[in-house]
């Protein structure tokens, strides 16, 4: 079931509560900037890159060519699969996903599934942790730390990450549990990949052209 929106109060990492700020409806935040999650939502649309992480807002650095043309790849590949299968959905960023709406946490994964049974937590944003979530790995990361953003993806209940490398040809899968990471496992040329949320897909990471 999709959580209440917050009452107007960003709890920090240490639990220090931020007070609420003047209305931002219809701006577009800055970097930086700190926000409720109410606030947050109530900002422009936009199709830049940005996340809220504890109440900060971080603005990240436009794709590259070769990022997006992997991801769109992937994505194709993904929908055509979980289409013909009527498994669920697949979701591509620019789209919020609210992990914890209390403590102003809202990241944006490049791509991600949502199985069937967990449809509910689709409404104007998304609500609740992803089954699945891949990240197309670049040479400069554009948003966060990636075993912060693990541990968050453990913590609010995805089951599975993906991460592509661009630079090694290779895709990683990860199994996650709440209380971490459960296995991983990197899958290069005609290996294909084993996956407990999508156990039929087994493409191999040659078959991408993206690289």
């Amino acid at each position: 079931m999709r959580p209440s929106h917050d009452d107007g109060i960003v709890v920090g990492m240490g639990g220090r509560v931020m007070s609420q700020r003047p209305s931002v409806f219809g701006l577009l935040p800055g970097d930086g900037d700190i926000l409720t999650t109410s606030e947050y939502l109530q900002t422009a649309e936009t199709l830049r890159v940005q996340e809220l992480v504890y109440g900060r807002v971080h603005v990240g650095e436009s794709p590259s060519p070769r990022h997006q043309d992997l991801l769109l790849e992937m994505a194709v590949l993904l929908r055509v699969f979980v289409g013909q299968h009527r498994l669920g959905t697949i979701w591509i960023a620019p789209l919020d996903v609210i992990l914890d709406p209390r403590r102003a946490l809202i990241v944006q994964p490049d791509l991600f599934f949502i199985s069937n049974k967990r449809q509910d937590i689709i409404t104007d944003r998304i609500w609740g942790g992803p089954d699945m979530v891949l990240e197309v790995m670049s040479p400069h990361p554009r948003i966060g730390d990636l075993q912060e953003r693990l541990g968050w993806f453990c913590t609010y209940g995805v089951r599975e990450c993906w991460l592509v490398h661009q630079l090694t040809r290779e895709i990683e899968v990860l199994q996650l549990t709440n209380a971490g990471i459960l296995s991983r496992r990197t899958y290069r040329g005609v290996e294909r990949i084993e996956s407990t949320v999508l156990p039929f897909f087994g493409i191999s990471p040659e078959v991408l052209t993206g690289w």
